[in-house]
């Protein structure tokens, strides 16, 4: 079956980035053991993602290269934040080590991902580029399954596993 919006797509991929030292290193992989599975044209997808995929089919097999830019975007020096270190003290807990990725949220409410890059007298510096952020992104993978969304699936805009039911 050819993927299409309001279908769900079930598929395997490897995702490779390119090292420091210039050379691909996998970074992700979903098997067909434990497939990605996602309702196509909900949004939750990269868009670009979508877009190389869109003319495949059950059993094809893909290849392709994401832009940074196309991707999750490209690094932002900005985007880097000084926590004060009574936000972590006060609560009772440990401050958190250098490489940990911290939930955080913002005045409105929205929860993203920080990495603590290093820790001063009286902050934490907090990165919160994605960390994939500036990195060209390369899936090869296969198409398992697609099969039209169930009416619950669409009312709820996403998946619910393979076969259409949450695993319980």
């Amino acid at each position: 079956m050819k993927i299409q919006p309001q279908h769900v797509v079930s598929l395997t991929y490897d995702l490779y980035v390119k090292k420091e030292d210039g050379e691909e290193g996998l970074v992700e992989s979903a098997t067909q053991e434990q497939p990605l599975t996602f309702l196509f044209g909900a949004g939750q997808m990269i868009p670009k993602f979508e877009e190389n995929l869109s003319t495949l089919s059950t059993g094809d097999t893909y290849d392709f290269h994401i832009s940074a830019q196309d991707g999750y975007g490209e690094y932002d020096q900005e985007a880097v934040a000084n926590l004060p270190k009574e936000m972590f003290e006060g609560q009772g807990a440990d401050l958190p080590q250098v490489g940990e990725v911290l939930p955080l949220q913002d005045n409105n409410g929205n929860r993203f991902q920080g990495q603590v890059v290093s820790i001063t007298e009286d902050s934490v510096i907090v990165d919160l580029n994605h960390p994939m952020a500036g990195q060209e992104l390369h899936f090869k993978g296969e198409i398992i399954n697609v099969r039209p969304a169930t009416p619950e699936e669409l009312s709820h805009g996403h998946a619910h596993g393979p076969d259409g039911h949450h695993d319980h």
